[in-house]
């Protein structure tokens, strides 16, 4: 089976990969496994040196590498130019971090002495996807090799050449061969590879159902999973936000990505007593948005990262209407080449829709209006997602409140749902469970060993 890298402005192939062999595999794991022998013996300087230099290399071939992720998935450039500076920022966190964060961890127990020591348990497998390329294996990557694990990553089919490229970036920035190493396999054979004693975890960012069925033949083969799943976040505009800003912010939360990001703002909920003001404008920012080419810079909506992905949505936008919500705007695909389709706004979104509790993954917005701060609450939490959500109030305590009572692994007030390198990255339901970045995206794949000291006694 072949991989293919194609340009989502055009539809048109640009270059195809075959797969590796078993034989290759083979040597893959083997490699990696004799490297974890030496790498997990090194000091922390050691492997902070490599990721610095990893992040150098990703500032100085900034804009060939977001020209590279535009070409494979449609991203705006200078967006694609935002998510390599991202990365290189989660490479130098955790090189200038982890030390810290993995330091031994001091006891007071009852009787003797007691520590708790952080070490790597070994070969980690990465299942990443092709909506940000770079970030998603700066955030899995950086702080397991800081750990002192080594990686087999399997990238997104339809990002094959910046799967390639971080591979090559690593070695040139002083590697050892095996450290990291890329995989071009399906996701099949990806997940037949968990079953692989010498694996000792996986990490997957994607669907529900590529989710499940890397749980199940983790759980069956007792290994440590951590699973990003996607999300409907929640937009909440509650009666004494400020709509201009909330209005701004809404576009950037929705489009961001041209749509497709697990933390986009999907669903807009607002208090009855400013959602006109607030839905009218907000319609009429995303009506006038420029669609067309990404590499131009005028551009501000480009195309989904590949056909299949366009002909989804608008199938689900007619599903919806079909199930009686209405087309305030768009909802079609755009008439000229690639894979673009309408920014679109749905309402009278009820329940019994048969996609009410789906996640769109693109350039629709889902528009609700509430009667008061307790049903947008209610609302918020109808879903089976639990990835992100935001407030918007200038009450910040009121904020907090109604962020207290969302069941989502991050809230946001007065800002869209959001990443760095040093804030949590994590959800609750069906959007998974584990956290990334941080501190807390340290200690995923790390064995805490208690090592306790007493004094030699006779045992009666």
């Amino acid at each position: 089976m072949a991989i293919q890298s194609t340009n989502p402005a055009t539809n048109e192939v640009v270059k195809t990969f075959e797969e590796m062999s078993e034989i290759a595999i083979e040597q893959s794991i083997a490699k990696s496994e004799e490297t974890f022998e030496n790498w997990k013996k090194t000091s922390f300087s050691e492997r902070a040196e490599l990721l610095h230099n990893v992040a150098g290399l990703l500032r100085k071939k900034k804009k060939e590498l977001a020209q590279m992720i535009t070409l494979e998935m449609g991203k705006l450039v200078a967006e694609a130019e935002g998510e390599i500076k991202l990365s290189a920022e989660i490479f130098d966190y955790y090189a200038n971090n982890a030390e810290a964060f993995l330091a031994d961890k001091i006891l007071k127990p009852v009787h003797g002495q007691a520590l708790i020591r952080h070490s790597p348990i070994g070969i980690l497998l990465g299942v990443q996807p092709w909506n940000f390329p770079f970030y998603q294996v700066a955030r899995f990557a950086a702080p397991n090799i800081m750990v002192g694990n080594t990686l087999l990553i399997k990238h997104a089919s339809i990002v094959p050449q910046c799967a390639i490229a971080i591979e090559a970036l690593f070695l040139e920035a002083g590697a050892p061969v095996g450290l990291y190493t890329n995989l071009l396999i399906s996701g099949k054979r990806a997940s037949e590879l968990i079953s692989d004693k010498r694996i000792k975890g996986v990490s997957l960012t994607g669907s529900e159902a590529a989710g499940a069925s890397v749980a199940e033949a983790a759980g069956k083969h007792l290994k440590k999973s951590v699973l990003e799943l996607g999300g409907s976040d929640a937009f909440i505009v509650l009666d004494d936000a400020d709509i201009d800003k909330a209005v701004d912010w809404a576009v950037v939360g929705r489009i961001n990505n041209n749509g497709e990001c697990c933390i986009a703002a999907k669903r807009f909920i607002a208090v009855e007593s400013i959602a006109d003001a607030f839905f009218e404008k907000l319609k009429n920012k995303l009506a006038n948005l420029v669609i067309g080419n990404p590499t131009e810079p005028s551009t501000q909506l480009g195309p989904l990262s590949i056909e299949e992905a366009a002909v989804k949505i608008a199938d689900q936008v007619k599903r919806a209407v079909d199930g009686g919500a209405k087309i305030l705007l768009g909802g079609k695909r755009v008439a000229q080449q690639g894979a673009f389709m309408e920014a679109t706004v749905l309402t009278n979104m009820l329940p019994d829709n048969p996609v009410y509790y789906e996640e769109f993954f693109g350039p629709v917005a889902v528009f609700f209006t509430v009667k008061d701060e307790q049903e947008a609450i209610d609302l918020a939490n109808d879903s089976p997602f639990g990835l992100g959500g935001s407030v918007f109030t200038k009450d910040i305590e009121r904020g907090k409140r109604v962020a207290d009572q969302i069941d989502s692994g991050m809230i946001f007030i007065n800002h869209p749902t959001w990443t760095q390198a040093d804030l949590p990255f994590g959800g609750t339901k069906g959007s998974g469970y584990g956290r990334e970045l941080s501190e807390l995206g340290i200690d995923e794949f790390v064995n805490k060993k208690l090592i306790r000291v007493s004094e030699l006694s006779d045992p009666f």
